[in-house]
């Protein structure tokens, strides 16, 4: 998630299944970058394709978004407790 275009992918995600020409028309980059985005993406568990005709539509992988969340959750949560009580002290 440390690059902007994975992160302008999963937001357009966030609205629905999308093949790759219609990220690519949505983003500055060519449709092979955003497959090799795509692939990395998916192999993170954040995304998840299926076939539908002859092509192929992505979307979030909601299993693997909501461990990012957690996870994000637990870290920045503890770190912002820690903030909070160090400020009142």
């Amino acid at each position: 998630m440390g690059d902007p275009n994975r992160r302008a992918i999963v937001e357009l995600l966030r609205t629905g299944d999308r093949s790759v020409q219609e990220l690519a028309d949505a983003l500055p980059i060519s449709r092979p970058a955003v497959s090799r985005h795509l692939k990395l993406l998916k192999d993170a568990g954040l995304v998840a394709d299926h076939a539908e005709g002859t092509r192929r539509l992505y979307r979030l992988h909601e299993e693997g978004v909501e461990a990012v969340r957690a996870y994000l959750q637990q870290v920045w949560g503890e770190a912002a407790a820690r903030f909070k009580l160090t400020a009142e002290n």
